[in-house]
């Protein structure tokens, strides 16, 4: 493989740590708990974009760019982490959020202004057409954009999620824990696509679970053959003969609730939970949806005493103040 060749900048210090949920393995009486703690990366309050934003901005560089361009939600942690990337390694940064701006900014959109990107705000259904446009207009100004694909999701970001991979089996061997599954939250598919590749690689035994945020098997855009894809491509980057099956993909959609950036009672819960027996706060969009979803499973039985389980904490804590009202009924 020719992972250590690509095109990389250092925006963030690895490995992040492996912490041992103790309090709360007790409290539900399951399987062992660890988490593997990527909302602790140093770059613009943490997350586990900054990985893959290694790699895009790598080849950013590489092409001569001096302006990056992506686009996400109101609240997109990748909008966020790209615009601090951007700051660190001397891009300009042009942000494509869909939704209206708000009279008092909060949460990730607050900081993607303190970290001075250009936001252009656009309906959902024409952030796509929107995203080139700016780009195109950069263009026609004398600029050299480089666009980022929504969540860095690509074969590009997604090396940075076989690294990562790669980086948990060390930390493993060196704790002697052997795990019966890890679980995140999955949106984009970059994170999921090289954690799958990247379990191959290493020959992981355990389920590589992603509980879906808001993409589903079935209907016009079914997920599976996207995170393929993105996974396939990213073996032919990096280098490996490795490919990967609609089948190796481990998928959990049924925790959607009320939609996309839509949290209720379960992810509620979840960051209640995890507040107040381990002092660990989680984003109300992805973390404590996916968090949520994994609590629920040991409730059901699917994990008990007798697995070991990791939980990868992909961050996105910013979200919690854009929820701010709710978030104070639950915790009344």
């Amino acid at each position: 493989m020719k992972l250590d060749s690509l095109p990389r900048v250092h925006l963030a210090e690895f490995p992040t740590p492996v912490h041992y949920l103790e309090t709360l393995t007790k409290a539900y009486k399951g399987p062992a708990i660890y988490m593997k703690r990527d909302d602790l990366t140093s770059l613009g309050m943490g997350g586990n974009k900054t990985r893959k934003l290694e790699f895009l901005i790598g080849e950013a560089l590489k092409q001569g760019a001096d302006t990056l361009v992506t686009t996400g939600g109101i609240q997109s942690n990748h909008c966020r982490l790209t615009a601090a990337a951007a700051r660190k390694a001397g891009f300009d940064c042009h942000l494509v959020l869909n939704g209206t701006p708000p009279k008092i900014p909060n949460g990730n959109l607050l900081l993607d202004i303190i970290l001075g990107a250009k936001v252009h705000y656009c309906d959902r259904k024409d952030r796509d057409k929107r995203l080139f446009q700016v780009s195109d207009q950069l263009s026609e100004a004398g600029k050299n954009p480089y666009v980022i694909p929504v969540g860095g999701s690509n074969s590009i970001g997604s090396v940075g999620y076989v690294n990562a991979m790669l980086e948990l089996n060390s930390q493993l061997d060196d704790m002697g824990v052997t795990l019966d599954a890890i679980i995140f939250a999955t949106s984009s598919g970059g994170t999921q696509a090289g954690l799958t590749l990247g379990a191959k690689i290493t020959g992981f035994k355990g389920d590589v679970l992603g509980i879906s945020i808001d993409q589903t098997k079935i209907g016009s855009n079914p997920f599976p053959p996207v995170l393929t894809q993105i996974a396939n491509a990213t073996a032919e980057r990096i280098g490996s003969d490795i490919r990967i099956t609609e089948s190796d993909c481990s998928l959990n959609c049924d925790y959607l609730g009320a939609g996309y950036a839509v949290p209720g009672e379960l992810e509620f819960n979840a960051i209640k939970d995890l507040c107040l027996y381990e002092g660990i706060l989680l984003g109300p969009v992805y973390t404590a949806r996916a968090m949520g979803g994994f609590l629920d499973l040991i409730k059901k039985g699917c994990f008990t005493k007798h697995h070991t389980v990791l939980f990868w904490h992909t961050g996105g804590t910013p979200e919690l103040f854009a929820w701010a009202d709710q978030l104070r009924e639950v915790f009344k």
